[in-house]
């Protein structure tokens, strides 16, 4: 039977989110002997539930709560996004560490910042989380499996003079492993994985957790308010449970893992007289500097089929371009991702309409595409906030998120697409588009670490400036956005974060 906590048990660590973040934080510390409760939103699926349909799955895990401004692909579930992730697990390189010494103030709209923490510090913990989730191509892993779409790639990127070009570096089991099977190329990854050969914590963290007997999870709870005491520090998590009643659960600690939006709208809305901007919000900093990456798309009608649906979605990467060289005309670089989907994820890519757009559609099975990611310049003008009167249906401000790209960022995409287009032409590619992808995910930095507490809201260790017992366990710490997908840097410091706030509690310190 499942651990059950008294709600005024002010000795347990009270987790929101079972995310990559929320729910590594919460096993981990869990496997340490310290009691957990975990606050999850969404509901508990099975691999049962899972179907290979997009558009099914997202009804059923997609977060759809209203939000105002720009549209956010994440989940309301619990696993949060490690359902409908591409388990792309790339480590940040070290200049991106220090964005701001190596590139300087880009111009007087960007707020970079160096993060407090080192490339070697974090080292450790990447082999720590490479192991936990199943890289591929590390520690002795086998490489995923070379779809069709990723030879093109690899082939294409290989006449056009690339080199560092490879199939490892996703979280989807290669062969068993860890009580997991191997992957069977079934594709829909981001459907969710309907064998669990992707890493999520759905079936990895949360069942761990809740075999330690120092765990609960709570589905079906949003988290509305954070409280504190005279003294500034945090004493509870009041939250709303499947029938609209309200309960707080006291707590020795809080860890925040709402990814971004809502881990934003938790602290703005836990304001007080002591903290009259929001939790942890002397520095003005919460909800601001959100970045999202550089985001694009390239699709080519190949001579031949491709078949690029067959397989799991993404199944390599480009590296080459991730370097800094500003001769280029930006700062920061990109990676080439080979990417699948199904025809309604490519039309809708494309923009779903118009001659070219039929082109391609007609043209499916010899479709090659990839994806682009790359840096995104911090900008404290690209933030979320709260709605000063709009309320959603648990009575919490309606979240507003403003972001926009950077002059830097559309000169990146730019060249990005050039080089893709290089690299499908170099094949004899019959037809080629490349353009922006719009999509809200890889979120991060509203609650950004700093070395100066002005200039962010939490520190080193994900604490924050203000609040002792009070950590932020998500994406929202970056301090700048690097290269390559966020995932991998989330469980590396939630691993190393519960490290910490063990090693505080055994010191009495919180």
């Amino acid at each position: 039977m499942a651990k059950q906590f008294e709600f005024d048990d002010s000795s347990v660590v009270v987790v929101i989110g079972s995310g990559a973040g929320g729910g590594t934080v919460a096993n981990e510390l869990a496997q340490k002997g310290i009691d957990v409760v975990c606050l999850e939103a969404g509901s508990r699926l099975t691999l049962a539930d899972v179907e290979n349909s997009p558009p099914v799955m997202d009804a059923k895990m997609g977060w759809h709560d209203k939000r105002i401004g720009e549209f956010l692909w994440v989940c309301k579930t619990v696993g949060g996004t490690t359902m409908r992730w591409s388990a792309v697990t790339p480590r940040l390189q070290e200049h991106e560490f220090r964005a701001l010494s190596t590139y300087g103030q880009i111009d007087a709209g960007t707020s970079l910042i160096d993060w407090p923490v080192t490339l070697e510090e974090l080292a450790p913990y990447y082999d720590k989380a490479e192991l936990k989730m199943g890289v591929s191509g590390t520690h002795g892993i086998p490489l995923s499996e070379e779809t069709n779409n990723y030879k093109v790639f690899k082939a294409g990127a290989k006449l056009a003079g690339y080199k560092q070009v490879t199939s490892g570096r996703m979280a989807i089991n290669p062969v068993a492993r860890d009580g997991r099977p191997g992957c069977q190329q079934i594709s829909f990854c981001h459907a969710g994985c309907a064998i669990g050969a992707k890493w999520s914590t759905l079936y990895t963290e949360i069942p761990r957790a809740e075999q330690s007997e120092h765990f609960e999870l709570r589905a079906n709870s949003m988290a509305v308010r954070i409280n504190h005491d005279k003294t500034g520090k945090v004493t509870g998590v009041l939250y709303r449970d499947q029938s609209g009643e309200l309960h707080e659960q006291k707590a020795r600690a809080v860890c925040v893992a709402g990814n971004v939006v809502e881990t934003a709208r938790i602290l703005l809305n836990s304001d007080s007289a002591m903290f009259p901007q929001g939790l942890a919000n002397s520095s003005g900093q919460v909800g601001r500097n959100y970045m999202r990456h550089t985001f694009g798309a390239a699709m080519a009608v190949m001579p031949e089929a491709v078949n690029l649906h067959r397989g799991a979605r993404q199944t390599g990467i480009l590296h080459d371009e991730q370097g800094h060289d500003p001769s280029r005309g930006f700062a920061g670089g990109y990676q080439l991702q080979a990417i699948g989907g199904d025809p309604h994820t490519m039309s809708n890519t494309m923009g779903g309409w118009g001659s070219e757009h039929t082109i391609f559609m007609e043209n499916y099975t010899k479709l090659a595409a990839l994806f682009i990611t790359g840096e995104d310049p911090a900008e404290s003008e690209n933030r979320i906030t709260l709605h000063d009167t709009e309320r959603d249906t648990n009575g919490l401000p309606v979240p507003v998120i403003k972001y926009r790209n950077h002059e830097n960022t559309n000169a990146m995409r730019d060249h990005a697409i050039a080089a893709s287009r290089q690299i499908y032409e170099s094949l004899g590619a019959l037809h080629f588009w490349g353009g922006d992808a719009p999509i809200g995910c890889h979120n991060m930095g509203v609650a950004r670490m700093s070395a100066n507490p002005k200039d962010g809201v939490t520190n080193r260790w994900g604490q924050a400036h203000d609040v002792p017992n009070l950590f932020v366990s998500d994406g929202s710490v970056f301090s700048s956005s690097g290269a390559g997908n966020p995932t991998l840097t989330i469980v590396a410091l939630a691993i190393r974060q519960a490290d910490h706030i063990a090693e505080r509690m055994k010191q009495k310190m919180l």
